[in-house]
């Protein structure tokens, strides 16, 4: 096979660079593609994920489309898989030890991990690896000389270790181990690049470092910026209810985009779209002088980014039920549909389809009683918690059937059959049938 060819330096830099938070150091990143380029052999690029929970949103697609532009560029990347490390926890950002997960739980979220990143890599040109493969034949005596290559003062350096340490908060030791036994990961690998978020630098610096001790040479490192929320503060995440899966319905996933304010937009811009630099410039100035209007600016992302994970004929029809619903304020052809039912005991199953998608899930709720409106609301996702779903009605931003519902004591009786039309806000529609 003959060697590689590969775009000049200065161009693939630039190309990484889009984004980016911090590379570490440019001049070794630049200094490796030029080798690359000279010898025709490609950079090894890898990202090493925990998978710790079974779905993955847009903030965890920010540092895979990176990865995705090696891999344009015509680099190897690794998607690694930490089968082994996420048993043990990331330490990172946490206030105190977590409990690690089962080998069930952490092969159960990985299972259902890779048909999602497929979404933005290539699935026939990504190497997939799994840290199993040699952490779990270290020995006792490999572990034990792997610690003495690193320093515990180092190690104590790390932010979060420091302020558990301030407020007498425990700190276990596998903690410790995390960085260095995920070192093992860029030494297996022999990575000329690591991939991650601007949070994981210190894991990443250790990795580097474990690299030099191992006699290798030390890869660059390429951080990314976290990508805020819907709400515009804190970072996406699936439990403060402010995130966007990369699985849910194209028309769900489009009217969240929308709901992101004018400022918060040109960060998704940069982060989740191949837009080049001076397009993003372009559109700004429209923006700011008037000659495009910030909700056009908007639907164009939302309608690219959509198409990334749907195809573009579901970004195209998500775009015209949004022009039709929110901004002709009519009801969907088509709204998401709950379906409550009951299939074994007396607990309720909520299905939830949006076109040919459906999910099914069981409710903690008997199906025999009558339940408050504002909990259902949390159950359909139109509210993050029970006091915003009861904020939502007292302000009239709920109808069921077109009558405004302001009762925050209103229930449903889950037992009795019907069905009605229900607008959470005025973005969120749903056909609620209880069978």
């Amino acid at each position: 096979m003959p060697p590689a060819k590969f775009k000049p330096v200065d161009e693939q830099l630039a190309y990484i660079k889009k984004g980016s938070a911090e590379i570490i150091r440019e001049d070794e990143l630049k200094s490796k593609l030029a080798q690359s380029a000279k010898t025709g052999k490609p950079l090894r690029a890898y990202l090493g994920v925990d998978p710790t929970a079974p779905d993955l949103h847009l903030g965890h697609t920010v540092v895979l489309r990176k990865l995705k532009h090696f891999q344009d560029l015509g680099h190897t990347a690794i998607f690694l898989i930490g089968d082994f490390s996420a048993m043990i926890g990331d330490p990172t950002g946490q206030s105190e030890t977590r409990p690690p997960l089962s080998r069930e739980e952490v092969q159960a979220h990985a299972a259902t991990y890779l048909e999602q990143v497929y979404k933005i890599l290539d699935r026939e040109k990504t190497e997939v690896r799994y840290n199993g493969e040699w952490l779990e034949k270290m020995t006792a005596e490999d572990v034990v000389r792997l610690c003495g290559r690193y320093r515990l003062a180092r190690m104590l350096e790390r932010e979060d270790f420091r302020s558990r340490l301030a407020n007498n908060q425990p700190i276990s030791v596998h903690e410790l181990l995390y960085p260095l036994l995920t070192a093992c990961d860029a030494v297996n690998l022999k990575s000329d690049v690591e991939l991650g978020a601007t949070e994981q630098k210190f894991n990443l610096l250790v990795h580097r470092e474990i690299q030099r001790e191992y006699g290798l040479e030390s890869q660059a490192i390429l951080t990314m910026p976290i990508l805020v929320g819907l709400d515009g503060q804190r970072k996406m995440s699936k439990s403060l209810g402010n995130h966007i899966g990369i699985t849910e319905p194209p028309s769900e996933m489009f009217g969240k985009l929308m709901s992101i304010s004018d400022e918060l937009m040109w960060s998704y811009y940069e982060l989740l779209t191949d837009f080049g630099a001076p397009v993003i410039v372009r559109l700004r100035e429209e923006v700011r002088t008037g000659v495009l209007h910030p909700m056009d600016a908007k639907m164009q992302l939302a309608h690219n980014i959509v198409a990334g994970f749907h195809g573009e004929d579901a970004a195209k029809k998500a775009s015209e039920e949004f022009r039709r619903v929110f901004r002709e304020r009519q009801a969907p052809d088509q709204p998401l549909v709950y379906r409550i039912h009951q299939v074994m005991g007396d607990r309720a199953t909520l299905s939830r389809q949006d076109g040919d998608i459906v999910e099914t899930r069981q409710l903690q709720i008997p199906v025999t009683q009558s339940e408050r409106l504002s909990k259902l609301l949390v159950e359909f996702e139109a509210a993050p918690s029970r006091s915003e779903a009861e904020r939502l009605m007292k302000q009239g931003g709920v109808e069921i059937d077109g009558e405004r519902v302001e009762d925050v004591k209103r229930e449903i009786h889950l037992g009795k059959p019907g069905e009605f039309l229900l607008r959470a806000g005025k973005k969120k529609f749903f056909r609620i049938i209880v069978e």
